[in-house]
């Protein structure tokens, strides 16, 4: 039997869809119950039997930090998909991040351990990868961290994660990892994730950032986690992105699909350094929640560039183009509006 941790987010509810589709016997993780809303609208995109596919997944209310629950969600397991985490890039939300991402980790990975799970799959992020110093010099798999740069508190914990992830395959358990760029869905419309990007700039985005990232189809994401579980490769890591854009063009490409104004104004870093401050400001007089961080604006600001080889040699995987991926989530958001 298959786990899923973090069944409610967009990957997990994405996974859960292929798995029961593919008839697998699989159990879930939740942490709220109206969360599992969530996932029968997921479903909804996909089949009209919705109702069908949702109730194979056999779910456990089970926080990662909540032991007993988790024993109960591991019993029986044979495979382990980790999707749950805290995605945010606040500073001040440090704590909560390390309490999830990798004491969470840190829990799974022993009880992993402790019921000789045959394999796990973590979901981590380009975010725990290393950076270069030449902005033109692909970034891999082996690009090496360095703790003494001005990291976020996201990476920060999903580094810490993964050190969770490669102490268990120095106590037998057999992992994959994948780091994924900004991974585009449907769904998820609110929040911190991609959905919130399409949203943002339907209602209209004056302001592009300087810098690139990396993007992936959840599809393909989704797809690639199951291949390396289903596969003999263990104790590896695989960064999983499509392409890699600039924010400038991505946001344009968006706005084409969706009908919108395409910002017109660049965020230069200068414009941005003022901004991260007056947001500090703002957290420390007024409590408002950060929306801009040092490290955020800084990382918006430049130009990175991934190398994908690696996962598409191993499973001789093609990713699906940028476009195509931005059209098909453009077109299911325009379609919830209605």
């Amino acid at each position: 039997m298959i786990l899923v941790t973090g069944g409610t987010g967009l990957v997990g509810s994405h996974l859960l869809f292929k798995l029961v589709s593919d008839n697998q016997l699989v159990r879930a993780t939740y942490r709220r119950a109206h969360k599992l809303d969530a996932v029968k609208s997921v479903f909804a995109y996909y089949t009209d039997d919705v109702d069908t596919l949702y109730n194979k997944i056999e779910w456990v209310e089970a926080n990662i930090n909540d032991i007993p629950a988790l024993e109960i969600a591991f019993y029986g397991i044979t495979h382990v998909y980790h999707c749950a985490a805290f995605i945010s890039f606040e500073p001040n939300r440090y704590k909560d991040l390390r309490k999830t991402n990798i004491k969470g980790t840190a829990n799974i990975v022993n009880l992993c351990i402790s019921n000789s799970i045959q394999k796990l799959c973590y979901v981590s992020s380009i975010a725990a990868i290393g950076q270069e110093q030449d902005a033109e010099t692909l970034i891999n798999e082996t690009t090496e961290w360095n703790p003494e740069n001005d990291n976020s508190v996201y990476a920060i914990t999903k580094y810490g994660a993964e050190m969770e992830v490669w102490r268990g395959t120095q106590e037998g358990v057999n992992a994959v990892i994948v780091n994924p760029g900004i991974i585009l869905g449907p769904g998820f419309w609110k929040g911190g994730g991609s959905g919130s990007l399409f949203r943002q700039i339907y209602k209209g985005l004056n302001y592009h950032a300087q810098g690139t990232s990396a993007y992936v189809d959840v599809w393909d994401t989704v797809s690639v986690m199951i291949q390396l579980m289903n596969g003999s490769t263990k104790n590896e890591r695989f960064i999983v992105i499509s392409e890699n854009v600039s924010f400038k063009t991505f946001g344009h490409k968006v706005a084409k699909q969706l009908s919108a104004k395409p910002s017109t104004k660049e965020a230069t870093p200068f414009l941005l350094s003022v901004v991260w401050r007056l947001d500090w400001v703002n957290h420390k007089l007024f409590g408002k929640r950060r929306k801009l961080s040092k490290q955020l604006a800084k990382s918006i600001s430049e130009k990175t560039i991934y190398d994908n080889s690696k996962v598409r040699t191993e499973l001789n995987f093609k990713f699906q183009p940028i476009d195509e991926s931005i059209a098909k989530v453009s077109q299911y958001y325009l379609d919830d509006l209605k």
